[in-house]
C-alpha cells in the first residue's frame, strides 16, 4: 500500500512530544508500582510507537477491522510503552493500564498478549515477531486486503536466526507490505550488544534483499518521513532507529541496568521532577490495592471449509498419501486456487505428499525451505486471518525442532493444522536421529493442541477432513510406510464408507474377554494380527484403536480394564506416550487392572521399518508372544 503523508506541523510535533512525556511517566509509574518490568527499552522505543500510531490505519473503536494495519511487537517486554501508546490512542484507559500492570488476573501482563485491544500477537519469545508479521502480510495479499504490517524489534533480538529466515521468506514472496523497526539503543541485558554478540545488522538485511532506512529514533519528523518512505518501496523495509536506553531521565540513559530493572520510589520522584510532572505513585498504589483486574479475550477470524467427499482405500497405502489426497480434494471442493487455504512446506513436498495440493492451488502453496522455525510461526499467524493453514513436515522437524514456535502458536490461539509424517520407528533406514518417538509426549504439554493419531489410510482421510472443518490447533502424526487397511475378521474394511470420525472415540477392532490391547497409530495392523494369532490359539483379546490419546474414551477404557489385563502398544517412547496416557486415566477413574506397556524403550537402530519393528518388539509375533507370556 502506497501512502502519502501530509507533513507534520509544529503543533503535531508538540502534541507528540507531550504524548511522549505522558507515556514516559506512565512507563516509570507502572514499572515502579509493579516493582518489575522493562522501563529502559520502553523509553527508547516510545517515540517511534507514538509516531507510528499517529499514521497507522487502526481504529480504537473497532480494533479488529478487516483492513487495519497490523502492528506486531516482537520484543514484547516493552509492554509498558505499548500499553501507554494504545491508551493514548483511545484503545483503553491509561489509568487502568498503569494501575493493573503485571497485576495477577489483569490483561496488562508483563509481555504483550492479544487479549489486550490493539495487540495482534502475543510475544516475548524473542525472534518470532518478524515471522508472525510475514504471516500477516502474506494473508493480507491472499485475501486482497490493502494494508501494511509493521514489526517492532530490539537490536539484541537480531542475534536470533529465525529473523534471517523471515527476511528471506518475505523477499522470496515479494511482501512489500511489511516494514520492520529496530530499536537500536545498542544495549541488552548483558550490556553492549557488540560485546554480547557482534553482528552487522544493517548489512544482514541488505544481503537478504531488504531496503534499509536509518533515523534518529527520537525525532518525530524523521520517524514520520521514514514511515512514509518505507510504505512506498518495492521491497520489504527495515527502519533502524538510533535511540537511547532510558531516554528522558538523565540517570537512566545509556545504562543496560534499566533494560529489565525498575527504579525505586526515590528515583521515581527524581524522574518526575526531570520530566516536569506530578509524583502520583502513592495515588496509583492506592488504586492498585482496590481495583478489580480488567480481563480480555482473543478474537480471530474463523473459516469454514467444504470437507469434500471421503475416499476409501482397499489396498495397501501409506497414511501420508491419504493425507495428501484428502488435502487436494479439499482444495478442489473449495475453489482450488481461490480456496481459503494455505499449505506450508519445508523442502519436503515429495515426502510429505503436499505436491497434489501444490498442483491444484499453486498460489496457496508456500515453500519455506529448510527454515522450520520461521515456517511454523508464519503458518500459525496466517491461520488466524480467515484461512485454514496447514504445516507439513517430518516429525523431528515439525514437532521436536519447532516446539517453542507451536507453544507460542497455542498461546495465541491459532488455527494451525500440523500434519507430520515419518514419525516413530517407521522412518526406517534414516535411523535414530530421524525417529520422532516423542511427538505425543512433547505436544501433550500444550493445552489447546489436540493430537489425533490415525491407524490407517482410511482413518487418515476422515481425520484430515474432520480437522479441516474445525477451528483450532491439531497435530496429526503418521509414519512413512504403506499400511494394510484395518479390517474386521471377515476381511471388511473397518474405516469404510459408513465410518465417521468422532474426536475422542476409541474404535473397537477386535472383541475378547481374556485381555485388552490399546494401540496407537502405525502398529494398529500388527496389534490386530497379534490378536488374530491368539484367537487361533483359543485366546480372545480385545483390540482398541486409540486415535485421541489426550482425550481418552472412558467407556472403552472401562471395558478394557474390566478384562483385568491391559496392554498398550505404540511406536513411541514407552514412558511418555499412549501407555502414560492410559496409566494416568486409569488412576483418575479409579480403575484397577494390570497394565503392561509395549513401546520404544531406547533410541533404535537403522533399517527397514519391518526389521526395526521386529528389533523393537513391535511386530505382530512379538506382541502376541508378550501377551501370551503375561497371560
Amino acid at each position: 500500500m502506497n501512502r502519502e503523508f501530509t507533513p507534520l506541523t509544529d503543533n503535531d510535533v508538540s502534541r507528540l512530544q507531550e504524548q511522549a512525556r505522558t507515556a514516559r511517566t506512565a512507563i516509570l509509574t507502572m514499572t515502579t508500582l509493579a516493582a518489575s518490568g522493562h522501563p529502559g527499552g520502553s523509553m527508547s522505543s516510545i517515540d517511534f510507537l507514538l509516531g507510528l500510531y499517529n499514521r497507522a490505519n487502526v481504529d480504537p473503536k473497532n480494533p479488529r477491522m478487516k483492513d487495519r494495519d497490523r502492528i506486531v511487537v516482537s520484543n514484547g517486554h516493552i509492554s509498558p510503552a505499548v500499553y501507554s501508546t494504545l491508551a493514548l490512542n483511545g484503545f483503553f484507559d491509561l489509568d487502568a493500564a498503569v494501575t493493573e500492570f503485571r497485576l495477577a488476573g489483569s490483561m496488562f501482563e508483563g509481555h504483550v498478549e492479544p487479549i489486550v485491544p490493539g495487540i495482534e500477537w502475543g510475544t516475548g519469545n524473542l525472534g518470532q515477531g518478524l515471522s508472525a508479521g510475514v504471516g500477516f502480510a502474506l494473508v493480507s495479499r491472499l485475501n486482497g486486503i490493502d494494508n501494511h504490517v509493521f514489526v517492532l524489534m530490539g537490536d539484541g533480538e537480531q542475534q536470533k536466526g529465525q529473523i534471517a529466515e523471515a527476511r528471506r521468506f518475505a523477499v522470496k514472496y515479494g511482501l512489500t507490505n511489511i516494514t520492520a523497526f529496530i530499536d537500536y539503543n545498542q544495549l541488552q541485558i548483558g550490556g553492549d550488544i557488540k560485546h554480547v554478540m557482534p553482528q552487522n545488522i544493517r548489512d544482514g538485511y541488505i544481503s537478504d534483499g531488504w531496503d534499509v532506512i536509518e533515523i534518529d529514533g527520537h525525532d518525530f519528523r524523521e520517524i514520520d518521513h521514514a514511515l512514509e518512505d518505507a510504505m512506498n518501496h518495492d521491497a520489504p523495509v527495515v527502519i533502524i532507529a538510533n535511540t537511547i536506553m532510558g531516554k528522558g531521565v538523565s540517570f537512566m540513559e545509556n545504562l543496560a541496568k534499566y533494560h529489565g530493572s525498575p527504579i525505586n520510589a526515590e528515583q521515581y520522584a527524581q524522574a518526575c521532577r526531570e520530566l516536569g510532572v506530578e509524583d502520583r505513585l502513592e495515588y496509583y498504589a492506592g488504586r492498585r490495592k482496590e481495583c478489580k483486574p480488567t480481563h480480555g479475550t482473543i478474537s480471530h477470524t474463523e473459516v469454514t471449509l467444504n470437507e469434500g467427499t471421503p475416499r476409501v482405500y482397499d489396498k495397501k497405502t501409506d497414511n501420508r498419501s491419504a493425507w495428501g489426497n484428502a488435502l487436494a480434494d479439499i482444495a478442489k471442493a473449495n475453489g482450488d486456487n481461490n480456496a481459503p487455504m494455505a499449505v506450508f512446506d519445508c523442502d519436503l513436498q515429495g515426502s510429505v505428499k503436499t505436491g497434489d495440493f501444490e498442483n491444484a492451488a499453486p498460489g496457496r502453496f508456500f515453500q519455506g525451505g529448510i527454515m522450520e522455525h520461521n515456517t511454523a510461526t508464519i503458518a500459525g499467524a496466517a491461520s488466524t486471518c480467515g484461512i485454514q493453514a496447514y504445516f507439513s513436515d517430518f516429525g523431528v522437524f515439525g514437532v521436536d525442532e519447532t516446539y517453542n514456535q507451536h507453544r507460542l502458536n497455542d498461546i495465541n490461539e491459532t488455527n494451525l493444522k500440523l500434519v507430520t509424517t515419518h514419525v516413530g520407528l517407521d522412518v526406517g533406514e534414516d535411523g535414530k536421529t530421524h525417529q520422532c518417538v516423542d511427538y505425543l509426549g512433547v505436544m501433550r504439554n500444550l493445552y489447546h493442541f489436540p493430537v489425533i493419531v490415525p491407524a490407517d489410510p482410511n482413518q487418515t482421510d476422515r481425520v484430515i477432513r474432520y480437522i479441516s472443518s474445525r477451528y483450532g490447533n491439531f497435530l496429526v502424526p503418521m509414519g512413512r510406510s504403506k499400511l494394510e487397511p484395518v479390517r474386521d475378521r471377515d476381511g471388511n474394511v473397518l474405516f469404510g464408507e459408513d465410518y465417521k470420525f468422532e474426536y475422542g472415540k476409541a474404535d473397537k477392532l477386535r472383541d475378547g474377554s481374556r485381555a485388552a490391547i490399546m494401540v496407537m497409530g502405525t502398529p494398529a495392523d500388527n496389534a490386530v494380527k497379534a490378536a488374530d494369532m491368539l484367537h487361533e490359539g483359543g485366546t480372545d483379546v480385545q483390540v482398541w484403536n486409540i486415535s485421541c490419546p489426550c482425550d481418552m474414551d472412558e467407556e472403552a477404557l472401562k471395558e478394557a480394564a474390566g478384562t483385568g489385563m491391559l496392554f498398550t502398544v505404540e511406536d513411541h517412547n514407552v514412558h511418555t506416550g499412549l501407555g502414560a496416557c492410559v496409566a494416568m486415566k486409569l488412576v483418575d477413574m479409579g480403575l484397577r487392572c494390570r497394565l503392561i506397556r509395549i513401546g520404544v524403550e531406547d533410541y533404535c537402530i537403522s533399517g527397514s521399518a519391518e526389521d526395526v519393528y521386529r528389533y523393537a518388539g513391535l511386530d505382530a509375533q512379538t506382541i502376541a508372544d508378550k501377551i501370551k507370556d503375561n497371560l
